[in-house]
């Protein structure tokens, strides 16, 4: 929905709007920079109607008597408890007196802002757990944020604004999720917060799938990139990436096939033979970009799930990015991690990597761009084609390149910054994803015998791609 379809308020008019508003009454519980939320209802008066208990616990032993032991303070984990406890004391304190009449919340953030070195990373966790209406069962939604100005005193006031924005949509739009998405950056701007992550919970949001926010994440450009999992769940990049070898394929995934498999499986193979590589602690990823995403000009919400319903019957994590350059692509994966990185890709992909008009936009064109790609450990993987007509390989040895870049690539081949895979299997060099496709909407069952069949079942069972054949034996379809 449009900005112009909901009321354009201030950070005061919302707040107010929720101390005027007698149903809601909880708690305030703000680890790290102060009782910047707490403090915008206390300012715009009436905050009586509303505040149970503001709550900071900065001491570390003050914070672990209440909340009980975590090995991070600024962390998912610490959040959790401090909404689950809050929570659990309104109600156990306050709703035989007031229950009827009030829906209780519980508020929390922890953050490390700006200190006074200026050295640290700069983020939050932040969530509200609350009753939609009187009696009612709990909801959540919980976000981690990215605070991007450069003093404190800025973050503290942008902490305060998402905090008040998060309030009010989960009182006020819980009923419309992707406006709540819309809304949680009113009065600010992507140069000042970033959000990575969206996670809702709850009876007010069983019909929500978290995939889905993930993507609207990017597409409404709250945040460059977002993470899940193979059973759905959101995942925040850098509690998955931070310190961690990174393996990433991207493609389009429609659908995966035994190359798409099979590629990925001899990139980590050789990652992790690496003596600089800690094979136990790789993280693999497979990439969907916007730009793939887009390519029809609108998302297609039915054929984004199919393919993460496919990839998470392979037991992928999935990233979906705004990074259509490869050199941003590392550079968001080196914020995350010091250790190497790479990129398993197919010899039609590296081609297109050497396109010099993909970078006219830098004033250093493709020596910049690969300046900035080639900057930390990172290695491309290289994956075969064969030559369909008569059955001859192309590799990174033979790729054809042009005079003016040939020296580039070869200092780079040299350099091993490019390397050929050789351990893959021959026998499904023919398969692309595209002809799959066509095959499965032609119901030409051949397509079955190109994806792994545990994919193939998920494809049937669900129909998805537009999969028209038979129903299964049994006539069952999955959730």
């Amino acid at each position: 929905m449009a900005q112009g379809d909901r009321p354009k308020l201030s950070t005061a008019q919302k707040a107010l709007s929720i101390n005027l508003e007698s149903l809601r009454y909880g708690s305030f519980a703000e680890i790290g920079a102060g009782q910047e939320v707490a403090r915008w209802f206390f300012k715009v008066g009436a905050a009586a109607g509303t505040i149970s208990k503001s709550i900071s616990a900065y001491d570390m032993a003050v914070s672990d008597a209440i909340y009980g032991r975590t090995k991070r303070y600024v962390s998912r984990e610490r959040l959790q408890s401090m909404l689950d406890h809050e929570h659990a004391l309104n109600l156990e304190r306050l709703s035989v007196a007031r229950g009827d009449g009030t829906a209780f919340f519980a508020f929390a953030d922890t953050v490390a802002a700006r200190n006074y070195q200026g050295t640290n990373e700069c983020h939050g966790w932040m969530g509200v757990k609350f009753q939609a209406h009187p009696r009612d069962a709990d909801s959540q939604i919980i976000i981690h944020l990215r605070m991007l100005d450069q003093e404190n005193s800025l973050q503290q006031e942008a902490l305060g604004i998402v905090g008040v924005n998060l309030l009010y949509a989960a009182f006020f739009l819980h009923h419309k999720p992707e406006m709540m998405l819309e809304s949680l950056l009113d009065n600010l701007t992507t140069r000042r917060i970033e959000i990575d992550m969206i996670e809702f919970s709850g009876i007010e949001f069983r019909h929500v799938d978290n995939r889905v926010m993930s993507l609207r994440l990017v597409q409404m450009g709250l945040s460059a990139a977002a993470m899940f999992g193979p059973s759905g769940e959101v995942l925040q990049p850098s509690e998955v990436l931070r310190k961690r070898p990174i393996l990433v394929e991207r493609g389009s995934f429609r659908p995966v096939t035994k190359v798409n498999i099979d590629m990925i499986d001899c990139a980590r193979s050789r990652f992790a033979s690496e003596p600089e590589v800690d094979s136990e602690a790789i993280v693999e990823l497979m990439e969907i970009t916007m730009s793939n995403l887009l390519v029809t000009g609108t998302i297609d919400l039915a054929d984004f799930l199919a393919r993460a319903d496919v990839l998470a019957a392979a037991g992928k994590l999935v990233l979906i990015s705004d990074y259509s350059e490869y050199y941003r692509l590392a550079a968001y994966l080196a914020r995350y991690s010091n250790q190497p990185i790479a990129l398993a890709m197919g010899i039609s992909s590296l081609r297109e990597l050497f396109r010099e008009n993909y970078y006219t936009g830098l004033e250093g064109g493709i020596l910049e761009a690969f300046g900035k790609l080639f900057t930390k450990d990172l290695r491309i993987y290289v994956y075969p084609s064969q030559n369909a007509a008569n059955g001859s390989l192309e590799t990174v040895g033979n790729l054809g390149m042009g005079a003016e870049l040939h020296h580039l690539y070869r200092h780079l081949v040299d350099r091993g910054r490019i390397r050929q895979l050789d351990n893959f299997d021959p026998s499904v060099l023919h398969i692309f994803s595209r002809d799959v496709l066509r095959r499965i909407r032609d119901c030409d069952t051949a397509w079955e015998t190109m994806v792994p069949r545990n994919i193939a079942e998920v494809i049937k069972t669900r129909r998805l791609f537009g999969y028209a054949g038979p129903q299964p034996a049994d006539g069952s379809r999955a959730a």
